[in-house]
């Protein structure tokens, strides 16, 4: 084995790991450890036959904090991406504005006045957009960040596609003191054992295409789940997952891997049930009663009296929801993510791509000791990232009994949650690691799914290592229809004579 010293940029290093030939015979061992390192700028590069080993120690361009990347090649077919965290300082990170004019993406504007008033100023998180037009800020991770929504989609009662916002619900106070198990005999449940795939995000790209003509600028496109558990990933350690990928036109596409879903089922059904209190099955059914509880089908002065008094009884129906489409971005990576909305707070405004009033609501159990509270503090980094991520500045906590009774209803603003996290003793997580490490993640994945075929990325519970692989060598499975992939060559070719 040979050592040689490389006084050279952190470029040089990212292009040689983004440069490793992967294949069958051939795998990377990416390590990243998020660490405040010292500022020198060496890095090694460690290679021998058989059994070569890549090793790179260098500090990143503020405003990141260094990473540590660490490789090996071995013949497991796997490329590895391991994480570790220890990061003390907070991060330097980027406001860019730009007048470039993306057709899917309108440029931002103020918010419009509303009872949530905040700024829509700066983006924690956003892209580079076009050379020479980002300035570099020292912010805290509470500004508020822009996520600009350019398309939703709404499954009826019946849990049948729709474009636009038919299903978009308004947050109305619910009733302290209502019972979150009543009608859960009557629960109208949605079968999600058909994998869905991507198939209503990509419909909803396509009507979005067609109307600008121009395709999404995206980097990556998923749903906002696959996102949120790579942003928790420095601090979940006992929930595992599996992702399918592929590479398609300079884009990667990301679904959750629907035989691993059903299988954590199976193998949740098969555990032994719940020693006291509820089954589990019915505190599932008390977030959606909340949410019936919670919402109107209209604005309060669109709707009857008697609907507002009545909702304990209506019929819980988790088929119908309104999904965001927006244009977001961490780190390198544009990201063009769909996930499913609450409520709204208000109205949407009328500019396109101005900031939405969305509201988030979830159950907890009452907080009655330290214990609890800690426990709580725990649920808030996934509240944090599910509503940092597509845009939405409040969240709704209903507390309740053990038993399930409403006791207690309090607003939470998105942005504040972090700092109220930091300002306990030994907090749990830190949003400043969880962005740090997805900018990490996503840069090096698009290094690594560089070529078509179905890719699986794979972490297993309690491993501090996430896997990348690929699991079929040619085409994209069934992650993509035919009808996107129709639509996309239809637009390569640009419009026909006559049109």
């Amino acid at each position: 084995m040979c050592e040689v010293n490389l006084l050279q940029s952190s470029s040089l290093i990212g292009d040689a790991v983004a440069g490793w030939p992967l294949s069958r015979e051939h795998s990377v061992k990416l390590c990243v450890g998020l660490v405040c390192a010292g500022s020198g700028v060496a890095a090694q590069l460690l290679g021998g036959v058989g059994g070569s080993c890549f090793h790179a120690s260098y500090p990143l361009p503020s405003p990141f904090n260094d990473l540590q990347h660490h490789a090996t090649t071995n013949a497991n077919g796997s490329s590895h991406f391991h994480a570790t965290t220890s990061l003390t300082q907070p991060l330097h990170l980027h406001s860019f504005s730009s007048s470039r004019d993306y057709p899917w993406a309108a440029s931002p504007v103020p918010a419009s006045p509303s009872r949530d008033p905040r700024s829509a100023a700066q983006s924690l998180i956003s892209p580079h957009l076009s050379e020479g037009e980002n300035q570099t800020d020292t912010l805290p991770l509470t500004t508020p960040p822009l996520r600009q929504e350019f398309a939703c989609f709404s499954y009826d009662e019946n849990h049948e596609f729709h474009l636009g916002d038919r299903s978009m619900k308004w947050y109305y106070t619910p009733r302290l003191g209502a019972d979150l198990s009543k009608g859960f005999d009557s629960f109208q449940k949605h079968d999600d054992s058909r994998d869905e795939h991507l198939d209503s995000l990509l419909k909803t790209i396509v009507a979005h295409e067609q109307e600008t003509g121009q395709k999404i600028d995206a980097n990556v496109v998923t749903w906002r789940g696959m996102v949120t558990k790579i942003l928790a990933t420095p601090f979940e350690q006992n929930d595992g997952f599996e992702m399918n990928a592929t590479l398609y036109q300079g884009c990667i596409f990301i679904e959750e891997s629907h035989e691993h879903k059903m299988a954590m089922r199976r193998q949740e059904a098969q555990r032994p049930p719940r020693r006291g209190g509820p089954p589990q099955e019915v505190m599932q059914f008390w977030g959606y009663k909340f949410e019936t509880l919670s919402t109107l089908p209209a604005t309060w002065d669109e709707t009857s009296r008697d609907y507002i008094e009545s909702r304990e009884d209506h019929v819980v129906n988790n088929k119908e929801q309104y999904c965001s489409v927006v244009r977001t971005g961490i780190g390198k990576a544009v990201l063009c993510l769909g996930g499913e909305v609450d409520a709204i707070w208000d109205s949407k405004p009328q500019e396109p791509g101005a900031p939405i009033n969305w509201v988030e609501l979830k159950t907890s159990a009452e907080i009655r000791n330290p214990g609890d509270l800690d426990n709580f503090h725990r649920k808030l980094m996934k509240y944090w990232i599910q509503s940092f991520l597509l845009g939405v500045p409040k969240i709704i906590v209903g507390f309740r009994t053990r038993d399930g009774v409403l006791v207690d209803i309090n607003e939470i603003e998105t942005h504040r949650i972090p700092d109220t996290v930091k300002a306990r003793p030994n907090p749990r997580w830190d949003g400043n690691m969880c962005v740090n490490f997805a900018a990490a993640f996503l840069d090096w994945l698009m290094r690594t799914i560089n070529d078509e075929g179905v890719w699986r990325i794979r972490r297993r519970p309690h491993s501090p290592t996430i896997e990348v692989f690929r699991v079929e060598e040619t085409g994209h499975g069934d992650i993509l229809t035919d009808e996107f992939k129709n639509w996309r060559i239809k637009l390569a070719l640009g419009p026909s004579p006559g049109d």
